[in-house]
């Protein structure tokens, strides 16, 4: 979850998203052998563009978050190797301008638009499968925001 200096959290519109209108957070893998911590500034760089001198990692939430795709997904998604998936959620804060969000800064990208959004906002625009996710993503670090 990033989050900027007036506590709201960045929305990115999937390039592949083809049915409804759904917005998620950054998300992405960890590279065998990479740091977790490394990750993360990775993938925020990779999907937003943000650098790590824009970026504090504030927290994580102490334990994972499982979702299960819908059957109509399975084998779809992924080359049809996973059912789902298990996540661990990191809190950071965005301390550049909006300036510094490049959505093209890899290639290719993964979203076409975004924007800064109230936390609480988050669980309604995500996939719905996602959801429960979502609450327990801004439940967990809503003192922290």
């Amino acid at each position: 979850m990033l989050v900027n200096a007036t506590g709201h959290a960045f929305a990115g519109k999937r390039i592949d998203n083809k049915e409804g209108d759904f917005w998620q957070m950054p998300q992405g893998g960890v590279d065998k052998g990479e740091d977790p911590a490394n990750a993360v500034l990775r993938e925020l760089w990779e999907e937003t563009g943000a650098r790590a001198e824009h970026v504090e990692v504030v927290d994580r939430l102490p334990e994972e978050l499982f979702y299960d795709l819908p059957d109509e997904l399975i084998g779809k998604l992924w080359g049809g190797k996973y059912l789902g998936q298990r996540q661990t959620w990191y809190l950071a804060r965005f301390t550049g301008s909006d300036a510094d969000i490049d959505l093209d800064a890899h290639d290719p990208p993964e979203f076409c638009e975004w924007k800064w959004i109230e936390p609480r906002l988050l669980p309604e625009l995500i996939v719905p499968f996602k959801r429960d996710v979502y609450r327990a993503i801004v439940e967990g670090f809503a003192g922290l925001i």
